[in-house]
């Protein structure tokens, strides 16, 4: 074991060509060792950043050189030799969008450090810093002629991977996240372990974004706005939209996103209603204003330049009575989405039928689902949505006491750790004596994250003092989805063994 150690990484010089040299011969002795030095010069020249070193007090003791490539090109079969010209210099494709790992190797004395993973892990920062799509690479199999006699190298390659063999090249790779995509043949045929054979390995880059107009680019960094909205008695319609307004107006002055209302939250209108006894006919008389609600609040949307979801509102389709909150975007378009599931009580006095759809929305900050109040007590919703790549889960919610609320908590919480999505949570507080069963609400609204290191030790981003009406605010940041979902602690959604079960939608006969 080496004491001492005194390690640093950077950029390799042309003054570091005899080191090289001596690490490369030592390395690859069975396959020609080093490159000569004009190639090494070559490669700092073209692509400095990519010529990596990690020293110990100045001794180099691993190095890992790459070059940019065309995706298109390398992804797709190929040797070694097309990286080469006949003069030995390594074709660098400066307009090329992704990197391509031509060697990487640690000195013999210095292996058992996981010094490899340091050098592997300073390419996938210079990838993503670059704004490439990945990183390619042709590995060495080198003890599959150990196998050859009994195996083909498919079959050796299945092996490594379910770790019934070590390879010191494969195993390591898979091990950093890199995926086999292909068997190359002839890839370096003077490489007798391999017997000529390497695989075509791959990272992908997440946050790569092709080049684009930069106004119509994704956004990363997203602000959501909710309104924990007191329930109180109103004397018109136009009492209650300027109460909508001022709502969408303030959250808007923060430049929030988004902003979101809670389940049925213009029910005080149903104090209007001629006849409140027939609780059937009460809730389809607040089904007359949904209409206006959603042209008003689509209006108030592109107006104040945020999103808006409207909670939810009763809706008559065909003298059928559904439960729909819609997305008002800022650009002018609606979408709607159907609560799936219907309360006993629903069902019962308001004779409610649940939507038979669902889907994820595309915004200008992020894809989102929707899920009503009850429904995201059902944990197949939420997977299907997360199946189409759900950023961020809205969940607009009327209960009216604490257990009821902590059902919907709690299960909106396993949503954004089994999803790996944030959830948005959102309830009404106050009382309407006057409308029978929407006299008492209980609500603590709240924005919940995956749990793990990069998010709140508690996977809680904001929350509102309970039955208290305010505003809440959180800031989002999606690309920290993309990077739970790659590299984090765990992997919900990558570790499913689909192998043995799977989720399917079915259709409306």
């Amino acid at each position: 074991m080496i004491e001492d150690l005194h390690l640093t990484i950077r950029n390799l010089t042309n003054n570091d060509y005899e080191q090289v040299k001596t690490l490369m011969d030592k390395v690859y002795h069975d396959i020609g060792g080093s490159w000569p030095e004009h190639t090494i010069h070559q490669l700092i020249k073209d692509f400095p950043e990519g010529q990596i070193c990690l020293e110990d007090h100045g001794k180099i003791v691993g190095i890992a050189l790459s070059v940019q490539v065309s995706y298109q090109r390398f992804s797709n079969p190929h040797t070694y030799d097309d990286l080469v010209d006949q003069k030995e210099n390594i074709l660098n494709d400066a307009m090329g969008d992704a990197m391509y790992g031509l060697d990487a190797l640690i000195a013999p004395e210095y292996r058992g450090y996981r010094l490899g993973r340091r050098l592997y892990e300073a390419r996938k920062e210079l990838c993503r810093q670059h704004n490439l799509r990945a990183i390619l690479a042709g590995g060495r199999i080198p003890n599959y002629h150990e196998h050859a006699h009994e195996m083909n190298p498919a079959e050796y390659l299945e092996a490594v991977r379910e770790r019934r063999i070590y390879d010191p090249i494969l195993t390591f790779q898979l091990s950093n996240d890199f995926q086999v995509t292909r068997l190359l043949k002839r890839y370096m045929p003077e490489d007798e372990k391999s017997q000529g054979y390497a695989t075509l390995l791959e990272w992908k880059n997440i946050f790569f974004e092709p080049d684009t107009n930069v106004i119509r680019s994704r956004k990363t960094q997203v602000r959501i706005g909710a309104i924990q909205w007191q329930m109180r008695e109103v004397e018109s319609v136009d009492e209650l939209l300027k109460q909508v307004e001022y709502f969408i107006d303030a959250v808007s002055d923060y430049k929030s996103d988004f902003v979101l209302f809670p389940e049925f939250f213009n029910a005080p209108l149903i104090g209007l209603s001629p006849d409140q006894s027939n609780q059937t006919e009460a809730i389809r008389f607040l089904a007359s204003f949904t209409e206006r609600f959603k042209n008003e609040m689509s209006q108030f949307a592109v107006g104040y330049n945020i999103n808006v979801i409207t909670g939810s509102m009763p809706v008559i389709e065909d003298d059928i009575v559904y439960n729909v909150s819609y997305l008002c975007r800022r650009d002018g378009t609606v979408e709607e989405q159907k609560k799936i599931h219907i309360t006993p009580h629903e069902r019962r006095d308001w004779v409610i039928q649940g939507g038979n759809e669902i889907r994820v929305f595309n915004t200008d900050a992020g894809r989102v689902g929707i899920l009503i109040c009850y429904d995201v007590e059902f944990p197949e919703l939420g997977r299907l949505l997360a199946e189409q790549d759900m950023d961020i889960l809205f969940v607009p919610f009327w209960t009216d006491t604490k257990n009821g609320y902590l059902r919907v908590r709690r299960c909106a919480q396993a949503r954004a750790i089994e999803n790996e999505c944030y959830v948005v949570i959102c309830g009404s507080c106050g009382n309407l004596p006057q409308v029978e069963n929407l006299d008492i609400q209980y609500a603590q609204s709240s924005v919940f994250s995956p749990s793990d290191f990069s998010y709140p030790h508690d996977a809680v981003m904001a929350e509102t003092t309970a039955n208290t009406e305010m505003i809440m605010f959180s800031d989002l940041d999606l690309d920290k989805l993309k990077l739970t979902r790659s590299e984090g602690s765990v992997n919900n959604l990558k570790d499913r063994r689909t192998d043995l079960y799977a989720l399917n939608w079915k259709k409306q006969p």
